[in-house]
Formats: C-alpha cells, structure tokens, sequence
C-alpha cells in the first residue's frame, strides 16, 4: 500500500501540551481566559495593526465585518465567483444581494472588470453607488488573497478611494503575504481594505482548530464587531441586548494553539516556497501540465499548490489526474465550482464572467502541507508525469534536500 500523502495538515509541535495543559487546570477552556488575548495581540503585532479581534470562525469574521460596516437589506456587494462559498454566504446573512465578478490570471478578481462594473453600470449620487439594473446601494466589495497570492493593492484602493466603496478583504488564505512594491509595499493582506480576516481552520497556514481573526484600523469598527460578537451585550453585568448578536468567540483552547502556531508562522512560510520551487522545477518539461505562478511582486505564502491541466497536451483532464492521484493516495482536490453556477446564487447578477470558466474544471490542488517532504514531493512527481516519458530523474534540487 503506498504511503498517503494528504492535502493540507497542520504542522504541530507537542511543545502546545504545556499550554493546553494551563486551560485544563485553570478551567479556563471556553470564551474567556488569557490566551485569547495573547493571540489577539500576537497577531496584530506580526500584522502591524493596533488590534485584531478573535471570533469563531473566518466566515464569522466575514459576517461581523459587514455587519459593522452597515450592510444590510436593500445593499449589495460585489464577491467573486472564484473562492470557496464561505466568502460569499455571509452577504445573504445580512439580507445583501451578491454580485458575481470574474477572476484575472491570478485567479483573484478582475480589477479592471470591477472598476468597468463600478463606472458604467452604476450611478453615483451623493457619495452612493446605485446598481442602475437593481437600483440597489453597492455597499461594499470582499476580495479574496486566493491561495495565498496578494492582489495589486495600489489598484483596489485606488477603485476604492474613486468609487466610495468600502473593502472587505478576505485574507483567510493569506496571512503572511503582502506586497513587494508600490504604495503598500510590505503591507500585511487583510490590513489595506477597511477590514480584513483571517481564517485559522485546520487546513490554513497556522491553526487553531477552528477560529478566525478581524483585523482594521478603524477602532470603532472593531468595537462594534466585539459587540455583535458578545451576543450584542449591552451590559457587562445585565442580560441587556439592544441588537441581534450572535456567540462568535473564540474560546481560550483554541487561542492556546495560536500563540504557539503564530510563533512558527514565518518557518511554515519558508517551508512552503522552498516545497513550491521543488514542485516547479520537478514539473518543467511536462507538456500540458502548469503549475500557476505566485506573483513576482510580493512575499506570497504559498499556501496552495495549482495545477492547470490542458487535455491535448498532457493526455487527460483535470478529473482523470485527480482520480489517478487519489488512486496513489496523494490526496489532491478540483478547483471550487465558481459560485455563480451554485443552486442559491444562479439568479444572482454576474457580471462578463469568462476567465473563471476557463479555469473551472482544469485545476487542481496538490499536496501542500508545511510537514511536506522532499521525498513527498518526489512521490506525487513521480505519478504526475505521464508514462511516455522517460525515467523520472530527481531534479538537482530535490537530490541535495534529501
């Protein structure tokens, strides 16, 4: 039986017992306790931000960020169509409409087809962007750091400061990554827009199990949000509630795995973009077979691997290599059905969406864990090239890592 190699674990250190250990003891284990807050800090340090807030969950922390930023019934928000539907549900949570627009090569969204979107099919009147199709109020826009790769910064606030929007960024694939250059060089994704977050499921960078984090520099925005979070208490002694709110905290077990994953983050990172490259030149030379680039501008984290697929050239589709590979146990996973094409959201605006079909049905993920090894890496090259081909050699590289 070949030896399984999944998709994406998380890296964990048995050094995290002793602080485990501490919540046990103290029975500090749910809502409350001193992790939290030392997680909650950690993260706005290593972000460069004054505070980041910790919730439930990344798609908690989306729901709160719009939620504090006034979305609601009769408002729209422009999503892309190319992300997990975790980013795009918690619009409809708030009684929003989604607006569904297309992704560019990076496979984050078309930034020119948004600004076309914002100049020509909307109207502007007194500081507000009217849809002219729906006459609805385009609020805000959430924008995805896919895989880890940054957008252009400069460019998405600059269509911001333009076009009265406020931005949402969805960062929960990419903490650790930020821009190289421009206005915004060196500048964590998540702490551009008017609010970002971050997701700290088992299959992220660094994880806490489950979680999320909220991150802005807009203190009020973030006091609201902890409210909401707090089932909207009014009274830190009272059963007092002027709002719906919901119980999205963070409980103290899960902050206690973060202070120590946060501590590793950046070796997680440099593991990572050393895995990619040895993908990258273990791959050159197969026709048909790409493994899609990180942007050359900016410290990407690398968290998922792409393969694009073309049939013709490599001698079968995305759908018969995923199959080949599991066959193998080399756990890998199709692209995400683009979210405009789902049961809930098919009467949904979309808007001159093309790239993300061409992408849709030819890629896949491979194996991508900050455990990953040389000779994984080797295993899943090994079946990745096709038979025709002469004996798989070690790439130089990889031979001087094993």
């Amino acid at each position: 039986m070949n030896k399984t190699i999944p998709l994406s674990v998380p890296y964990l250190s048995l050094d995290i017992l002793k602080n485990l250990e501490e919540t046990i003891r103290t029975g500090w284990v749910s809502t409350g306790g001193r992790f939290i807050q030392e997680f909650e800090m950690k993260v706005a340090d290593y972000t460069g931000v004054k505070r980041a807030l910790s919730c439930q969950s990344g798609t908690a922390g989306l729901h709160l960020a719009l939620r504090a930023l006034g979305v609601g019934y009769e408002d729209e928000v422009i999503v892309p169509t190319l992300t997990f539907i975790a980013a795009v549900n918690p619009v409809t949570y708030t009684g929003a409409e989604p607006v569904f627009m297309d992704c560019d090569d990076t496979l984050n969204m078309d930034l020119d087809k948004l600004e076309t979107f914002l100049k020509e099919e909307c109207r502007h009147v007194k500081g507000r962007v009217i849809n002219k199709r729906t006459n609805r109020t385009v609020k805000a826009v959430i924008v995805v750091h896919v895989f880890g790769n940054p957008l252009d910064f400069d460019r998405l606030m600059a269509i911001r400061n333009t076009y009265n929007v406020k931005i949402i960024e969805d960062a929960t694939e990419a903490l650790g990554s930020f821009n190289l250059s421009g206005r915004y060089a060196n500048r964590h994704c998540g702490t551009i827009g008017d609010v970002g977050v971050y997701s700290f499921n088992a299959n992220k960078i660094i994880t806490t199990g489950g979680g999320g984090m909220i991150i802005s520099h807009n203190q009020q925005l973030l006091e609201y949000a902890e409210f909401l979070s707090h089932q909207a208490k009014a009274d830190p002694l009272y059963y007092t509630h002027d709002e719906i709110g919901y119980n999205y905290r963070m409980t103290n077990i899960q902050a206690a795995f973060g202070t120590d994953q946060i501590d590793r983050l950046e070796g997680f990172i440099e593991t990572k973009i050393i895995n990619y490259k040895l993908y990258e030149q273990a791959l050159q030379g197969i026709e048909g077979l790409t493994l899609l680039p990180f942007r050359e501008d900016a410290r990407a984290n690398h968290w998922f691997y792409s393969l694009y697929i073309e049939k013709e050239k490599y001698g079968m589709d995305a759908r018969e290599l995923l199959r080949k590979l599991n066959d193998h146990n080399i756990q890998s996973r199709p692209l995400w059905g683009l979210i405009h094409k789902q049961k809930p959201y098919v009467k949904h605006q979309q808007f001159c969406i093309e790239k993300a079909n061409s992408f849709e049905g030819a890629l896949i993920n491979i194996p991508c864990s900050s455990s990953l090894t040389a000779e994984d890496i080797e295993i899943v090259t090994e079946v990745l090239t096709p038979q025709t081909k002469s004996h798989f050699m070690v790439p130089p590289l990889l031979a001087r890592l094993r």
